[in-house]
């Protein structure tokens, strides 16, 4: 005979069974995907990066560039650009099918009320009533981790759908900064433009004078007209780019573009220093590897949800119920109807649709993993691009620089030498148009530093602190 004792063994036993069967999960462990990490980036050698100043880089990263119009413009992207808010929608979507799959570790509890009456055959005087309350309770036991890895897939699903916003936000925030420079280059040119004109318009005069006096021939007066038309021409087509780039940085900063206008910008002279620190640094730093790995996250642990399919599910119900013919005494003794019990549910035959189901998860993770993988390939490739960038655009512009100098040391000589009528005008439109192409040269050099360099730290995953 059993004591009291041995019953409490049995369902110690029975419980702790059950708890065991609960803590079982199938698929595989997740283990993030190995990745061939360089020690250094090949540019690092002979780059020598400023150290940042302060901790707010990390998020403000564009004020390095000390522009108080860039800074007006960025607080604007996150507030008022679209794809930011489509991706803000799509993370809070991910969360709520978190919350949504949380739920399945609760019982579900519902409640039926009905209440009918009815009438004897046609000419009978009797009726009668009939009044139910019912409430149900089922439970499935998550006895092979199905609703646990679901749940995993779900949570890795959002991890990567809160790294695509902060992706979408820096990418906004780049691109917007990349066609600032770009259209405070445009504005340069155009500066040098007007000068430029300003100084034909006197040349034409000159060699119109000159013409008049009988020293030059009628020639020269044509070429000078030539080279000043030109020039006006140049000043009509830096328009049909800037108003294009004007248009994008309205799209960005989500306002209709009739409604939006930039004045004139001033390109700054320097080009700030951006640390690049280790490669190790930008698998935790750039938001777009950081979805990618959450993704792969996603799809192992749906390998274990297809996994889960091949086992019985167990689920508790109870149910509960009042029944009464009159409504007073619904709640009376006799009227509670109960039932309680488990049931086990397995498929026998599925012609072969939870094999070709896992084999799908499997693909689906083998291709997260490619895809994570060349991601992170990608990101180097990407780093190294604009540190290349940087460090030879700098190497032209030195010689640019010098280049510049030369011409217009070659204008003002070549001036003088026609003015004394030693040269023709064909020498002097010579020199001017050289010096004018390595002017706008030189301009677009710093631009395109700038911009290289909007890349390198959008492509290092935003801005930096202290710590990094």
């Amino acid at each position: 005979m059993k004591t009291f004792k041995d019953h409490v063994t049995i369902k110690t036993f029975a419980a702790a069974c059950l708890v065991l069967l609960a803590g079982c999960a199938m698929g595989p462990k997740y283990v993030r995907p190995t990745v061939t990490v360089p020690a250094a980036y090949k540019e690092n050698k002979d780059w020598k990066p400023a150290q940042p100043r302060d901790n707010y880089l990390k998020g403000e990263w564009w004020k390095v560039f000390n522009d108080p119009r860039l800074d007006a413009l960025e607080t604007q992207v996150d507030i008022s650009n679209q794809n930011i808010a489509l991706a803000q929608a799509q993370y809070e979507q991910s969360y709520a099918l978190v919350k949504a799959s949380q739920s399945a570790f609760f019982p579900i509890l519902t409640t039926t009320g009905s209440y009918t009456r009815s009438h004897a055959a046609s000419g009978s005087k009797s009726a009668t009533s009939q009044t139910l309350l019912k409430a149900d309770v089922s439970w499935e036991v998550d006895l092979w981790g199905r609703i646990r890895r679901t749940m995993e897939s779900y949570k890795a699903q959002a991890q990567a759908s809160a790294a695509d916003l902060q992706n979408a936000r820096l990418s906004a925030q780049a691109q917007l900064a990349f066609d600032y420079f770009g259209l405070a280059s445009l504005d340069a040119q155009k500066r040098l433009l007007d000068d430029t004109v300003v100084l034909y318009k006197k040349f034409l005069v000159l060699t119109e004078n000159r013409h008049a006096g009988g020293v030059a021939a009628l020639a020269d007066v044509i070429q000078a007209r030539t080279q000043l038309e030109g020039a006006q021409a140049q000043q009509i087509d830096i328009g049909v780019a800037r108003t294009q780039l004007e248009h994008a940085i309205a799209l960005l900063v989500g306002k209709p573009a009739p409604d939006f206008s930039l004045p004139a910008l001033v390109l700054p002279a320097e080009v700030p220093s951006v640390p690049a620190g280790l490669p190790s640094q930008l698998l935790e730093r750039r938001p777009d590897i950081a979805s990618a790995e959450r993704t792969v996250a996603s799809a192992n642990a749906a390998i274990g949800v297809a996994e889960a399919a091949y086992f019985p599910t167990l689920t508790l119900s109870a149910s509960g119920s009042y029944e009464s013919s009159n409504l007073a005494n619904l709640f009376a003794s006799p009227n509670p109807l109960w039932s309680l019990g488990p049931a086990l549910a397995e498929t026998i035959f599925d012609a072969g649709l939870r094999r070709a189901q896992t084999a799908q998860a499997k693909a689906v993770y083998n291709q997260q993993v490619a895809s994570y993988r060349q991601t992170v390939l990608t990101a180097f490739e990407q780093v190294e691009d604009n540190l290349s960038a940087l460090r030879i655009f700098a190497e032209e512009q030195a010689i640019q620089d010098q280049a510049l100098k030369d011409a217009q040391k070659a204008v003002a000589l070549e001036t003088d030498r026609y003015k004394a009528g030693t040269v023709s005008a064909l020498d002097v439109i010579t020199t001017q148009a050289t010096s004018l192409a390595d002017q706008r040269t030189d301009i677009s050099l710093i631009g395109q530093r700038l911009q290289a360099c909007v890349r390198l730290i959008e492509y290092l995953g935003g801005g930096w602190g202290e710590d990094k």
